[in-house]
């Protein structure tokens, strides 16, 4: 039944609710780092989503060729890294700005093909919010914590580039299944080393479950009844309000406040996004990993 309710809803809601729901999922994941650390987290979300879309879309693994399986490694590797790189940013950096400077990977994808001086106005922009987000003082936002949600903005522009490759040889959401997979091997050892599971309680394991539902089931069947009916370039337009959404799940459920210069830096990135995405040839804005 709550399949079919999903699949009613019209499409900009459940591209809005799709992307409120990653990001209520990123802010209850913020919520576990004391308990299992931002790799433990990345585990749990990864490796619970990839055995819910295993069950949901039952991919042929075993059947797959040698060009599947090069296309498919490489996309969930990306796919892990990215997650693990923004939950560590995530434990340092707010919410909102650390969605912010992760949405800087695919908006300079999508601009670093062409050679229109109007794309060059939307890098200037990002590169504007940037300036507002960085801290020149020394103080205020953690160094360390902005590069990482930088590297998982670039992982993310990798994941779109790798996506295409794998859609050609492997299409249907069991691509995307076989990529949690390789994505959740990724995370593991990491997760292993720092001991971030071992002392998991049926609790946590419970709150796992919710925060792959948020994160990741939820707004792929969203995701998916979306696109069945809105042009893709409406759609990643609809996307690009990510930022200004994981503001305010910040502010909601992470009392994380954002200084007036820091909203600012949001909204350029999201004017960028938006426009880089309304201009470009090719769509390259993608479905949140």
């Amino acid at each position: 039944m709550s399949k079919f309710r999903l699949g009613a809803l019209p499409p900009v809601p459940s591209v809005l609710l799709a992307s409120l729901s990653v990001q209520a999922g990123a802010a209850m994941a913020k919520g576990l780092f004391p308990a299992v650390g931002p790799t433990g987290a990345a585990s749990l979300r990864i490796g619970l989503s990839a055995v819910m879309l295993l069950l949901a879309f039952r991919p042929r693994i075993a059947a797959m060729s040698g060009a599947q399986w090069r296309a498919v490694v490489p996309y969930g590797m990306t796919l892990g890294a990215m997650n693990v790189l923004f939950y560590l940013a995530l434990a340092r950096v707010p919410l909102g700005l650390c969605v912010t400077l992760e949405f800087v990977g695919p908006l300079l994808l999508a601009v670093s093909s062409s050679r229109r001086a109007l794309d060059f106005l939307w890098v200037v922009l990002a590169a504007g919010g940037i300036g507002l987000i960085a801290p020149w003082n020394g103080q205020g936002l953690d160094m360390l914590g902005a590069l990482l949600a930088l590297l998982a903005g670039a992982c993310w522009a990798g994941y779109i580039v790798l996506g295409g490759r794998v859609s050609q040889v492997l299409p249907g959401s069991g691509a995307v299944a076989t990529g949690m997979v390789f994505a959740t091997l990724t995370v593991l050892p990491f997760t292993l080393v720092g001991g971030g599971l071992s002392q998991l309680t049926p609790g946590l394991f419970a709150s796992g479950l919710l925060l792959a539902l948020l994160s990741s089931a939820i707004p792929f069947s969203l995701e998916m009844n979306a696109l069945r009916k809105l042009p893709g370039r409406t759609f990643s337009i609809l996307m690009s309000l990510g930022p200004v959404l994981a503001a305010l799940c910040g502010l909601l459920f992470l009392g994380e406040h954002l200084l007036p210069t820091q909203w600012l830096a949001v909204a350029l990135v999201v004017a960028a996004s938006a426009g880089a995405t309304l201009n470009a040839k090719k769509v390259a804005l993608p479905v949140e990993g």
